[in-house]
C-alpha cells in the first residue's frame, strides 16, 4: 500500500475545488486518455490557469496512490509564485539593479533547492523558471533550499522564450553560461542589469536562448573534470556578478 504524499490532492472534483480556493498547484498528473464531463471541467480550469500538467500511464498516478484518484494527482506548491512582468518594474522602482537568475531545463530538485540557497543568500532578486521540464516545489526542495525558497520570489513562465525577450526589452542582459564558447566569466561586466541562464546538466542552455544571449562565458576549467554541477556552477557565476557590484560600489 502506497503511503499518503504530502502536499498532494487527487481526484477531479478535489482538485477542481483546491484551484477554484485559490491553493497554487504545483503540478497535474492526467491519466492518458481520460474523457467524462466532470474532467472536462477540470480541464478548462488547467489550460485557464495555466497549471503545469503532464499526461501519464495509469500505472503512474497508482504509484502515488491507490485510492480512488479518479485519473488525476495533483501535487500543491509549498509558495506562491510571481509573474516576471509584475516584479522585473517593481525591482527597477525600488531603485535596485537588477540581478536575475533563469534556470532552462534544471530538472533535479536537490539542485534546484541549493541553487535559490545560493541565489537568496546572494541577493538575487529572482529566480524564473518555465512551466514545463523544471523541477518540482516540493517539501524536498525548500529542505535543500534551507527555507529560502520562502523568501526569494520564483517566477514561473508559461513561454521562457517571451519572458527572455521581455528581459532584454527592460533593459537586462541575458548571460548564458555554456562550455560553447571562448569567453570567461571574469571577463564580462556584470555591472548592467543582468539576467543569468543556466541549462540542463544534461545537455546546457537550449540553443534558441543561446542565440537570444547578449554574451555567452564559461567558467574556467585548470583540472581533468570537464564540468561542474550546475548547483556549484551556478553559485561560481552569482558570486562574480556580486563580485563586480561590490567593487563598483
Amino acid at each position: 500500500m502506497n503511503k499518503q504524499i504530502k502536499n498532494s490532492i487527487f481526484g477531479i472534483r478535489a482538485i477542481i475545488e483546491a484551484i477554484e480556493s485559490g491553493k497554487t498547484i504545483d503540478k497535474i498528473f492526467i491519466q492518458k486518455g481520460l474523457h467524462n464531463d466532470l474532467f472536462a471541467k477540470l480541464w478548462k480550469l488547467v489550460r485557464l490557469k495555466r497549471i503545469n500538467y503532464k499526461h501519464v500511464p495509469i500505472e503512474k498516478i497508482n504509484r502515488f496512490t491507490r485510492k480512488n484518484h479518479q485519473g488525476v494527482f495533483a501535487f500543491i506548491s509549498p509558495i506562491d509564485f510571481h509573474k516576471i512582468e509584475d516584479l522585473v518594474p517593481s525591482i527597477y522602482e525600488e531603485g535596485k539593479n537588477p540581478l536575475i537568475l533563469v534556470l532552462d531545463r534544471v530538472t533535479d530538485v536537490r539542485n534546484f533547492g541549493a541553487i535559490c540557497r545560493t541565489a537568496e543568500c546572494a541577493g538575487v532578486d529572482t529566480v524564473l523558471i518555465p512551466e514545463q521540464n523544471s523541477a518540482a516545489i516540493n517539501a524536498d526542495a525548500v529542505k535543500t533550499s534551507a527555507g529560502a525558497l520562502y523568501k526569494i520570489p520564483i517566477c514561473r513562465s508559461w513561454n521562457l522564450k517571451m519572458s527572455l525577450q521581455f528581459l532584454k526589452d527592460s533593459g537586462l542582459q541575458l548571460v548564458s553560461c555554456t562550455e560553447k564558447t571562448e569567453k570567461d566569466i571574469y571577463t564580462l561586466n556584470f555591472t548592467n542589469p543582468t539576467a543569468i541562464i543556466m541549462g540542463s546538466e544534461e545537455d546546457g542552455v537550449s540553443p534558441e536562448f543561446l542565440k537570444m544571449s547578449d554574451s555567452k562565458v564559461k567558467i574556467p576549467m585548470k583540472g581533468g573534470i570537464s564540468s561542474l554541477n550546475v548547483s556549484v556552477s551556478s553559485a561560481i557565476i552569482i558570486y562574480e556578478a556580486i563580485r563586480q557590484r561590490e567593487i563598483l560600489i
